[in-house]
């Protein structure tokens, strides 16, 4: 029955196996992509026991890839990339360029060719956003400072990967791999046409794509129905991708990317995320379980160095590569080390490059098998690496003096002015957070000409409020050198407006620690945590979800009473 039903076999064997082993994983406090894997190692032609249509499998990951880059693209936000822009394209850049070197290094001392070893040190330096998404979620840190640098930074290497998808294949030949359909022609006329095919692609998505396809979206949504609305979406996944590699010579994965960028902008965008996430999550079990086919578990033993080299490279070499260009930018402790926590794995991005230059006789098969060995290694090691930041961090605080001046760098954005006004330095509002919530308050403050400080761990903010002038300091807020320089002693209320509900009680106590008599005011989307916070002595909580029912009630109680 399994010959004659292969494509039934492989998807009933690859999803049921990867559902216990994923279960199993996620028990043990593991990511479930470290069960998808395994699930593929025992599919596989390696292992005992049953064996997997590699070429249907082959075909579910290609439909895989294309869902996953779809989804990168329809959570792509321009606005979030240039909120840290300074520090992640920089950061990103160079913490490639290291992590390359590193690998193709270790790749041509053990014999390999110069296009294998540039595959695979690129293959090294890329980080899972699969990965780094769970675990900063897993944590309540996706919306902290550190979290959006964290994934700000994810964001230009998946871009910077996209672009080596792109030129990888017309550049094989002269790498040493296999030749392409244009190998008589030259490097300069190689790299014109696939820039010319590329831009061309792009500027029809751009131009074409952003008007026809959220138009689309909204004539299918007109019609109520929820199945063709998911159709939709993934048919214009697929095809777009099917479309831009015949067409124009672009790879699945860039022609799905940018399928995933036009659909965010029209208004059903938040929804089409919504409908095709289980499609596109059980595409992307597929995907994983198909790498894990690929992979030899004999390498374990007959290669035990080369894959401690791999996996020193990544979480050891990335990790103090990305922390160190953390600090050289003047960013705090906490931040080098949760960015370098971060980037101590690698995943989907670095199995896509990995099979593309097998497919292209680049990267030999044993170099594939060293990589999944090192994205499965770093990727159940990774938990274990962000349970250890704030263990360090106390660690380095307590013992090292270096450490407390990392903590509080020689940064002007982290402290006032010595021109400040003293009206900012005595009876005024300490502000945290400048985002929505805090931007309108600010505004409402100015408006009655309250004096406030602003306290925000964006830098390129404090510097444009500054230039505003309006009085602004760069720091967390649950550091009390950040409320010392924002002269909380003196002030004569403390406004929490920033969601993050982790360090609130910090910046509540250390802020009453200066200051005993300051009103304290924060906000909080967790009934739990608006009880909890009460109990703590804080003199105003708002939850959100209540004042936003006691808003609209009120509005239809006063609505009602014009009627009756």
């Amino acid at each position: 029955m399994s010959h004659s039903l292969p494509l039934i076999t492989t998807v009933a064997t690859a999803l049921g196996l990867s559902l216990v082993l994923g279960f199993l994983a996620v028990r043990i406090k593991l990511p479930a992509l470290v069960g998808y894997l395994l699930a593929g190692i025992l599919m596989g032609p390696f292992t005992p026991g049953f064996v997997g249509d590699a070429g249907i499998a082959k075909e579910l990951a290609e439909i895989g890839v294309m869902l996953l880059m779809f989804g990168v693209g329809l959570h792509f936000s321009l606005d979030d990339l240039l909120e840290v822009q300074k520090i992640a394209l920089p950061g990103a850049v160079l913490q490639i360029g290291v992590a390359t070197l590193l690998g193709a290094s270790v790749a041509i001392g053990w014999g390999w060719s110069l296009g294998g070893s540039l595959v695979f040190g690129l293959a090294l330096s890329v980080a899972s956003t699969v990965v780094l998404l769970r675990a900063l979620e897993a944590r309540g840190a996706l919306e902290t400072m550190n979290g959006r640098i964290a994934v700000g930074w994810l964001i230009v290497e998946d871009l910077a990967m996209v672009l080596v998808l792109v030129m990888l294949p017309p550049l094989a030949s002269w790498l040493g791999g296999n030749p392409s359909a244009h190998h008589d022609r030259s490097l300069w006329q190689t790299l014109a046409i696939t820039f010319a095919e590329v831009a061309t692609f792009i500027v029809l998505m751009l131009v074409v794509g952003r008007k026809v396809f959220p138009k689309l979206l909204w004539l299918v949504a007109q019609t109520g129905s929820r199945e063709l609305f998911t159709l939709c979406v993934v048919a214009a996944a697929v095809s777009i991708a099917y479309a831009a590699s015949k067409l124009f010579g672009v790879s699945f994965a860039l022609g799905a990317f940018f399928a995933g960028t036009v659909m965010r902008e029209s208004e059903f965008s938040h929804r089409a995320a919504e409908e095709s996430l289980p499609l596109r999550e059980a595409f992307a079990v597929l995907f994983f379980v198909s790498v894990g086919m690929l992979f030899d578990p004999s390498v374990l033993i007959e290669q035990p160095l080369r894959i401690l080299a791999v996996v020193g490279i990544i979480v050891i070499g990335k990790s103090i590569a990305a922390g160190a260009l953390v600090l050289a930018f003047r960013y705090p402790l906490t931040t080098a080390l949760t960015v370098s926590a971060s980037l101590a794995q690698i995943g989907e991005f670095s199995f896509i490059l990995a099979g593309l230059g097998v497919g292209l006789g680049l990267l030999p098969v044993e170099g594939q098998s060293l990589i999944l060995a090192g994205a499965l290694i770093s990727i159940a090691v990774n938990p274990l690496l962000f349970a250890t930041v704030e263990p360090l961090l106390v660690w380095f605080r307590s013992r090292s003096a270096l450490a407390r001046k990392l903590e509080r760098p020689l940064d002007p954005l982290a402290e006032m002015p010595y021109a400040t006004d003293e009206k900012y330095l005595s009876g005024q509002v300490v502000l945290v957070g400048y985002g929505r919530v805090g931007r309108r308050i600010g505004e409402c403050l100015a408006e009655h000409n309250i004096p406030f400080v602003v306290a925000d761990q964006k830098r390129e903010l404090v510097e444009r409020l500054r230039k505003r002038g309006i009085a602004a300091v760069c720091g967390d807020a649950a550091d009390p050198a950040v409320l010392v320089q924002a002269h909380t002693a003196r002030a004569r209320m403390l406004v929490v407006a920033t969601p993050d509900t982790i360090n609130v009680r910090q910046m509540v106590k250390k802020a009453r620690t200066l200051n005993p008599g300051i009103t304290t005011i924060v906000r909080t989307h967790n009934e739990e945590e608006a009880l909890l916070l009460e109990q703590d002595a804080v003199d105003k909580v708002f939850f959100v979800e209540a004042q936003l029912a006691k808003g609209m009630g009120s509005y239809v109680l006063e609505t009602f009473g014009k009627f009756s």
